[in-house]
């Protein structure tokens, strides 16, 4: 693992801990110092806006791990995204920040900016594509410059979903050209919801979609060459029989996560590109009448102020419960999994991909636990300790995706770049487990 020094004491600093998912994160990173060798080798802090408040999640979850130690040998470091010379001091004393301060539209920026100045590596668990994008378009040079790693999406979105796929390409023996996913949650008998803070991503993200596609224009990417037959697209709305339940396309950053990293797979290590849908179950009829109703109603109310006002006042009315400001019970949390389903196709080895109807199928999986809090904290922690144990002889090079802290970088100039996936290794001891469903 990367040394600290006096000057850096930390190897990880959890901005955010008093939030709903940053409690959750500290006690995923008090577990993996206790896991480490020698039970102190990660050493570790926590930051936020008030001292009192992270002497509280700090206490609790002393109690919740028995792990007294934590209430007097942690350090709390006071520090608020609006004050910029308090960043600055966090950045200073840690190689990886964590930050878990949302949505990172509105906060985000900030602790990206006090990062790279700071030569702190940076990782977050957004789901929200304009802030992913817009930081990649105007910090990229400068965190190359800085040699810093300013990795988004390290949560459920999009871990599973662009680890899922290079898993999948590195099981299949040949030319893999496509593939949909299909993501499916399951609940106990208190069902299953999120806290407001995603809820308020997701009003504030479809609210400026329009932004989004004007960034993109400024990257002037060509579009991947598409390998193979090219796969059609769903219908909004469609019976899935792969998952058994009505599926829509998946609204969050997942398609997007995946598609830069095979971008970058494409032009820099010259693979073949992969074509990617993502999709998610919503139940059955009941459900999907739910879904028609609310997602009328919400797309109307966020092209108006007023109407985006009243859904970030009360998220549980407007979601039917799906999201609250108290967040979910530990009982829901406890009784919630999801799996995220990979249907590809290819062309096997010897076959010529511009011949012809693909002549091979393969279906691999993820599976998990709560995707919100346990699975996103898992992976969050887990991306940052494979970034530390890694930062050694990674290239001094900075990527805006998760592909760089997952892969063995003595394989860079490999076509088998990612046969060894570190991530994959260490997830499937943290919640998140990879598997090989079919093959034919």
């Amino acid at each position: 693992m990367a040394s600290v020094t006096s000057s850096r004491p930390y190897h990880i600093i959890i901005f955010g801990a008093t939030g709903f998912t940053g409690q959750f994160v500290v006690e995923e990173v008090a577990r993996c110092a206790a896991e480490s060798p020698g039970g102190g080798s990660l050493k570790w802090a926590v930051a936020g806006r008030s001292r009192q408040r992270l002497e509280e999640v700090l206490k609790q979850a002393a109690g919740r791990l028995s792990m007294p130690e934590l209430r007097t040998d942690i350090e709390i470091i006071v520090a608020d995204v609006s004050i910029e010379e308090s960043l600055a001091i966090m950045c200073q004393q840690g190689l990886v920040i964590l930050n878990c301060v949302g949505p990172y539209r509105f906060y985000g920026e900030p602790v990206v900016k006090a990062c790279i100045a700071n030569g702190a590596h940076y990782i977050d668990i957004c789901g929200e594509p304009q802030f992913l994008e817009r930081m990649q378009l105007e910090y990229h040079t400068k965190a190359l410059d800085r040699g810093v790693y300013v990795i988004g999406s390290c949560g459920f979105d999009s871990i599973p979903a662009d680890l899922g796929i290079l898993y999948t390409q590195r099981q299949f023996k040949g030319t893999l050209t496509a593939v949909e996913s299909f993501l499916k949650i399951s609940s106990g008998s208190e069902g299953m919801s999120g806290h407001d803070a995603t809820w308020q991503s997701a009003v504030y993200g479809f609210a400026d979609s329009g932004s989004l596609r004007q960034l993109r224009k400024k990257f002037g990417h060509k579009p991947l060459p598409v390998v193979g037959a090219k796969v059609k697209k769903r219908g909004f709305m469609f019976f899935s029989k792969e998952i058994g339940q009505y599926a829509i396309p998946f609204m969050g950053s997942d398609p997007s996560v995946v598609k830069r990293t095979q971008r970058f797979l494409h032009e820099e290590e010259q693979q073949s590109p992969v074509q990617y849908s993502a999709y998610v179950g919503v139940g059955g009829l009941f459900s999907v009448v739910k879904l028609l109703c609310g997602g009328l109603l919400f797309w109307f109310m966020v092209k108006f102020s007023l109407g985006r006002k009243l859904l970030t006042m009360f998220p549980s009315f407007f979601s039917f419960g799906l999201f609250t400001k108290s967040g979910p019970t530990m009982k829901q949390i406890e009784d919630t999994c999801f799996s995220l389903t990979f249907f590809g196709e290819g062309y096997s080895e010897g076959t010529d991909p511009t011949q012809g109807q693909p002549n091979a199928k393969i279906c691999t999986q993820v599976i998990g636990a709560e995707p919100g809090y346990v699975a996103t904290v898992s992976a969050m922690v887990q991306a940052a300790i494979t970034l530390l144990n890694e930062l050694h002889s990674l290239p001094r090079r900075s990527f805006f995706c998760l592909i760089y802290i997952c892969l063995p970088p003595f394989l860079k100039h490999y076509p088998t770049f990612f046969l060894s996936v570190c991530l994959i290794d260490h997830l499937h001891n943290h919640s998140i487990k990879f598997s090989v469903r079919n093959y034919q």
